[in-house]
């Protein structure tokens, strides 16, 4: 049979009821799992298997997910036309790839001989790692059977520069997509921890290097392939990145609850994957060292030596694993938590063998807990970045719930909130690991890093979370074994872990009614220390807007404050601003390009002019302080730039200084082209301060809202004393000051109206 008559066959071919049927196994609703996904592959086995004759030295291969047999419901297909140098083989592969096209079907397609199959792959990693997959569809076996046998082959021949590569490779990609476990909105396959990773153990696996696809990783693949498959039927066509709009409706195809149920799932299966990943790479590196080394028997004997490093716990090849003694029919039940404090120490990994026994036969600490496992616990949270690392690894094995059952509700659990950038568990790991680096700022180090870890898990619960993870906090430091008086101020830490970072932000600072509050309740200058330093740890493990030089200096003239009246002295004065903005001739302005001031002549509106004036500039006000000192108003900004460009600062300078004369008009359209306004609805909070009405607003932000907000103030005469503005993530929760007669009801119904 000639060419010609090749091409005539597989045109027959693709003419009959193939593609049609192709199709309806690829995209009928509902079919989700690793069943469909199967029969999904024998559907485009068979139609495939059509379009080509039976011509020796030719065969088509499938890689990717038809190699794999994990077909999606919207996936595209990889397939190369291995040869011989058949004659005709360009008019050959046009034959197959055009009823593909025709069918609207994504194609990756290649046309090679075994030998330049391999050329690609020895230059390209990733092509090597795509032969792996390398599965027979039609034609002549043998020849597929070759470059599958060959790819295998070079692969390991060449792994140790192949695997230096890819790793090169996985890091660009992980930097450039994120974590998959802690993103709202993640890459399924590209993010960390995503299925394109589980390829990449895949490929450590063929070298021979490690058992990197575990049962538990094989468990956590097959799941993200199911929340794929469910994305893929829900919007009706490829697409690998979960979007917030999507996850009710794809929870539902998979039987769960809700689209926080399918973020957890997936958060975990991401982490899982993540950390086996990391424990493969390890293995590389190590397996890499030994080939270095060769036949240097002293070389490998020293790798072997067993250091130990703490009880029960010895170093050995780089990792954390048990000593010999340990190792019997009753282990120590603190013998895990000493294992993660040693770990988390001298920041070295556990090895996956240590964490599988101590998983399996380390038995339940009783309650209380006895004095070694608690020091243990303790030791671990005030490590510092080596408890992140420490922790994710007892928690990958279920350490981490054995030691404190709690934790099972906290793992995984997504926050919506945009300043947050983990999971909740992870979130609390954080601010313990961050907490440490202020130990010495505190009389009871072991307390701050306890706090840290507990401040947020009466989360997800009924009620105000800090009131219901108190309750809780005081039934695990007592199941740990603290003493009443240390339950009382762990309790307590996580009760009021708030207040210093709400009232530093929102309050008056020179309002002695604000002072005293707060020193009501905190109660001493212990627990004030704490707080502090806790405020610190859980801000910055929250992410990058939820801490700033702004936010810092107000907590600590808030604690210099409490301090103060804590010691039974009198509150201090006033803080002062920069001594420039009060000397000299009005107006003054100072500009940075994350920071603008301006002295100026009081009046009303005053605020509302800065407000407009930056806001022309697309400058959001991230926080903001005001004061009046005689006739002087002085108005500070922290900013950013909503476009991520510097401003003009000349121009800007010369704009705040026609703010201060009340010469700068402003444009009309300011006030309008409002973003729709999203989530819940704005909130106005009347409080009652010395000597001042307290309006607090709590709203989605937009453009201009400061603007519109302090214009219709304004408009009704009302004079601004003091402001406290506080951008967080999308939302925004702004304090005003009111002095004078206030009529609440129009105030209100203004403010409402400007938002």
């Amino acid at each position: 049979m000639g060419p010609g008559n090749v091409v005539a066959s597989a045109s027959d071919s693709a003419a009959g009821p193939g593609p049609d049927y192709a199709r309806l196994a690829l995209r009928e609703p509902g079919s989700i799992g690793a069943v469909a996904r199967l029969a999904r592959a024998g559907a485009l086995d068979g139609w495939l298997g059509r379009l080509l004759p039976d011509i020796p030295g030719v065969a088509l291969v499938a890689v990717g997910g038809l190699g794999r047999r994990e077909c999606t419901p919207h996936g595209d297909l990889d397939l190369i036309l291995v040869h011989t140098g058949v004659p005709g083989i360009d008019e050959l592969a046009a034959s197959l790839w055009y009823p593909i096209w025709d069918a609207r079907m994504g194609l990756d397609h290649s046309t090679r001989t075994v030998a330049e199959s391999l050329d690609a792959a020895h230059d390209d990693v990733k092509v090597a790692l795509g032969l792996l997959d390398a599965r027979h569809i039609a034609g002549d076996p043998a020849l597929s059977g070759q470059l599958s046998r060959a790819a295998v082959d070079q692969w390991r021949r060449t792994a140790r520069r192949q695997l230096l590569r890819l790793r090169e490779l996985v890091e660009e990609r992980h930097a450039a997509h994120g974590e998959l476990a802690y993103l709202l909105e993640g890459d399924l396959k590209e993010a960390a921890g995503g299925l394109r990773d589980v390829g990449v153990l895949r490929g450590i696996g063929v070298a021979g290097v490690a058992d990197a696809l575990p049962p538990q990783v094989r468990a956590a693949a097959t799941r993200l392939l199911d929340v794929r498959d469910a994305l893929h039927v829900s919007i009706g066509r490829r697409n690998d990145r979960l979007r917030a709009q999507e996850r009710l409706q794809v929870a539902e195809l998979l039987g769960l609850a809700d689209g926080d149920a399918l973020l957890r799932r997936i958060g975990l299966d991401a982490r899982t994957v993540s950390w086996s990943l990391t424990d493969a790479w390890r293995s590389v590196q190590r397996w890499n060292a030994a080939a270095t080394r060769g036949g240097d028997t002293r070389a490998r004997e020293a790798v072997a030596v067993r250091r130990p490093i703490a009880r029960d716990v010895v170093a050995a090849d780089g990792e954390i694993v048990l000593a010999r003694a340990a190792v019997g029919p009753h282990p120590d039940p603190s013998l895990s938590l000493r294992v993660a404090a040693a770990a988390a120490q001298h920041q070295m990994p556990i090895a996956r063998a240590t964490l599988e026994w101590l998983a399996r036969f380390c038995p339940p600490l009783p309650t209380p807990w006895p004095a070694s496992a608690r020091t243990a616990l303790l030791t671990l949270l005030g490590a510092g970045t080596g408890l992140v690392t420490a922790w994710e690894a007892c928690d990958r094995f279920g350490l981490t719930s054995a030691w404190l059952p709690q934790w099972t509700r906290l793992r995984g659990t997504p926050q919506h909130h945009p300043v947050h950038r983990f999971t909740l568990d992870r979130h609390l790991v954080q601010a313990a690991a961050n907490a440490s680096t202020w130990s010495r700022e505190v009389a009871r180090p072991d307390l701050l890093v306890l706090g840290a870890l507990l401040h947020d898990v009466g989360k997800g619960l009924p009620g105000d979370h800090s009131e219901v993870g108190a309750e809780l906090a005081r039934e695990i430091a007592t199941e740990i074994g603290l003493p009443p008086a240390d339950v009382d101020t762990i309790a307590a830490l996580v009760r009021y872990h708030l207040v210093l970072p709400d009232t530093a932000t929102r309050r008056d600072l020179d309002d002695p009614a604000t002072i005293n509050h707060v020193a009501k309740l905190v109660g001493d200058t212990g627990t004030l220390e704490l707080l502090q330093m806790l405020a610190r740890s859980d801000a910055q493990a929250t992410g990058p807007a939820a801490w700033s030089g702004w936010k810092s200096k107000l907590i600590d003239d808030l604690c210099t404050r409490v301090r103060k009246v804590l010691g039974g002295g009198q509150l201090p004065e006033p803080t002062l601003p920069d001594p420039a903005l009060l000397a000299g001739p009005l107006p003054v302005v100072q500009v940075a390009d994350d920071w603008v001031a301006l002295a100026a002549h009081d009046r009303v509106g005053l605020l509302a002019a800065v407000a407009g004036c930056l806001a022309t500039h697309k400058l959001e006000i991230v926080a903001a302080g005001t004061s009046t000192i005689g006739e002087r108003a002085i108005i500070e900004c922290a900013v950013n730039n909503r476009y991520g460009t510097a401003p003009d600062r000349e121009l800007l300078a010369a704009d705040l200084r026609r703010v201060g004369l009340d010469q700068l008009g402003l444009p009309r359209r300011l006030g309008s082209g409002r973003k729709p306004v999203t989530g819940a609805e704005p909130r106005v909070i009347w409080g009652e301060a010395t000597g001042a009405t307290l309006l607090e607003l709590r709203a989605t932000d937009s453009p201009g809202l400061l603007f519109r907000v302090t214009s219709a103030l304004a408009e009704l005469g009302v004079d601004v004393r003091t402001a406290r503005v506080s951008t967080l993530g999308a939302d925004v929760v702004d304090a005003f000051y009111l002095v004078g007669d206030i009529d609440r009801p129009a105030v209100e119904t203004a403010v409402l109206a400007a938002v």
